[in-house]
């Protein structure tokens, strides 16, 4: 595919800039574009909107939205999308896509933010306020997202925000159980010039993608009555054999190895039989692609080597397989890429502060639906929605007044790529 003159030129500049330190990174913000009428009515408007906008996120984080059961949410998130305007679609897997029309001759920037929890729909899911913090799960992760994009999107029209690039809004499905609407969507439409996924680590910019494989191993056999038992194969002895010669593997830890998770065990009917069925199931997970296979392949291996000892079947079920992205060293490029430095200039500009000592301003890895276009090699990134803390646990919690930045820095940077801005660097100004 023939690369646009914007993402050519980013790419001109990745290799030689890759090695110098992160204030040597090349970036695209330029703080004068707030004093544009147009920018500054939107910051002023975000803000006197700020208190509706809170509510909707309340509203939609009591809404049931678990992971391929988010239909009620993304009916909310469809009616938005019309009443804003936007070329409104809902593909076979649920995601929810609102394109806002550019001008024409600049790059395609598409935001993704998914709208499923991990919660079951049973789960209470009322908001308790108490001062800034808003109590509940999935408040943080990822509902905080959703409503930031829908307030960018209003703030837009009212301002009548234009742009050269199509602007390509979605409400992604499964996110919490592999990443699967934002991969579907990337896999079924033309590679977009930029993606943006409003999720992750408030203050922090995350540029890199955590591959993530997961796996059942299921030990079979006849079974048989206790009484029987005696001296038979049973998947019991082959299961525990084979775990603890998984646990004995050796391999770097992150963030440049890997780390490996035993998640389920289960099987087994009555008390007074040998189990039929027993399995155990594999969370690996490595920024590094040839780790990854390699530690696959050798998992499996290490099964069924086991499962033949012991003379029990095995089959092998694989629930997902995210591809990894690369290591900090391997992904030099991405991190050399405009859109990762404007996104940190951005949040320093607005105060946004990861808030831990020592915490990185980009991170060259993650777990979002940013991580399907870091592998694509589409210049990727995760933005954080919100403070937010206990993500997956029902003591999740948020700050709201964390939101309002969070917001005006989705704006602010997908306003400042719109056009296909030209690409400054220290002492640079490349076109």
């Amino acid at each position: 595919m023939r690369l646009r003159p914007f993402v050519a030129a980013s790419l001109l500049l990745a290799a030689p800039l890759a090695a110098q330190q992160p204030a040597q990174y090349p970036s695209s913000w330029d703080a004068k574009i707030t004093e544009r009428a147009d920018i500054k009515a939107a910051m002023a408007l975000i803000e006197k909107n700020f208190p509706q906008q809170v509510q909707e996120w309340i509203t939609m984080t009591e809404m049931p939205s678990k992971s391929g059961q988010e239909k009620i949410r993304a009916a909310h998130v469809r009616a938005e999308f019309t009443k804003a305007g936007l070329k409104v679609s809902t593909d076979s897997i649920g995601n929810v896509i609102g394109v806002r029309k550019g001008t024409g001759g600049g790059p395609t920037i598409v935001i993704m933010a998914h709208m499923d929890v991990v919660f079951e729909n049973s789960t209470p899911k009322k908001v308790r306020r108490s001062g800034d913090t808003l109590f509940a799960p999935g408040v943080g992760d990822n509902t905080a997202s959703v409503a930031n994009m829908l307030s960018t999107i209003r703030a837009m029209n009212a301002t009548k925000f234009t742009h050269k690039g199509d602007i390509i809004f979605i409400g992604t499905v499964q996110e919490e159980v592999g990443l699967k609407g934002a991969e579907y969507w990337l896999a079924h439409n033309p590679k977009p010039d930029l993606l943006i996924a409003p999720d992750g680590a408030f203050g922090s910019v995350a540029y890199g993608a955590l591959g993530i494989y997961w796996t059942k191993y299921v030990f079979t056999s006849p079974g048989g009555h206790t009484l029987a038992s005696r001296g038979r194969p049973t998947p019991v002895r082959a299961l525990a054999e084979a775990i603890d010669r998984l646990y004995g593997l050796q391999f770097s830890a992150l963030p440049n190895g890997a780390v490996m998770n035993i998640g389920q065990i289960k099987g087994g009917e009555i008390f007074n039989s040998i189990p039929q069925e027993l399995y155990f199931t594999i969370d690996l997970r490595s920024p590094d692609p040839i780790l990854l296979d390699s530690l696959d392949r050798t998992i499996t291996r290490v099964t069924q080597e086991v499962a033949d000892k012991h003379k029990i079947g095995l089959r092998v079920e694989v629930d997902q397989k995210n591809k990894a992205g690369g290591t900090e060293a391997q992904l030099a490029g991405a991190r050399a890429h405009p859109l990762v430095q404007t996104a940190v200039d951005i949040n320093r500009f607005l105060g946004i502060s990861a808030g831990m000592p020592g915490a990185q301003e980009a991170v060259p890895t993650g777990a979002t639906d940013a991580n399907p276009g870091v592998v694509r090699k589409i210049p990727s990134i995760a933005i954080g929605g919100s403070r937010a803390s206990g993500a997956h646990q029902l003591t999740e919690y948020a700050l709201a007044s964390t939101a309002l930045p969070s917001t005006k820095l989705l704006y602010l940077l997908t306003a400042t790529f719109a056009d296909g801005v030209k690409i400054v660097t220290p002492g640079n100004v490349v076109p």
